[in-house]
């Protein structure tokens, strides 16, 4: 594998070395070591080798009990989200997410409607009648609309 893993094992063998006072505790030094080793940026792609494998950055340890900046920044995004409750019966405006080619640019019109709440589930999805109660077949997401008041 061109040298890969002969690689990686050199920088874990310094990192070890680095970590253990003789050649007896190394052992025991081994998962702190691939701990290290993994959530460590590398330079070549810009990111750890666990954010490649697994699409997120890894919670360290010590990152539960002390509040990071990644908690922090979790806190402030949330605070800045809306819930948006829809029942059945409620009117609601589905947003455009297609712009034709002959729109009027930015005058154009960002929602569409009113519709008609058939069904609302859990996970976001509802299901919209128009209001000639024809139904959608497609279930849209929540996120997508916005209620409207006549």
């Amino acid at each position: 594998m061109n040298g890969a893993v002969e690689a990686a094992n050199k920088n874990i063998k310094k990192i070890i070395e680095k970590m253990t006072v003789n050649y007896r505790d190394r052992h025991e030094m081994l998962p702190f070591t691939l701990l290290a080793y993994r959530t460590s940026i590398r330079s070549s792609t810009g990111t750890t080798p666990y954010s490649l494998v697994y699409g997120m950055e890894a919670v360290l340890p010590i990152e539960v009990e002390i509040p990071s900046m990644r908690q922090r920044m979790a806190r402030a995004f949330n605070k800045k989200v809306r819930l948006r409750e829809f029942s059945p019966g409620d009117l609601v405006l589905r947003k455009v997410l297609h712009i034709a080619p002959e729109s009027r640019g930015k005058f154009a019109y960002k929602y569409y409607g009113p519709f008609i709440v058939k069904e609302a589930f859990d996970g976001g999805a509802i299901i919209l009648n128009d209001m000639d109660g024809n139904e959608n077949v497609l279930p849209v997401n929540a996120d997508t609309l916005m209620k409207y008041y006549p």
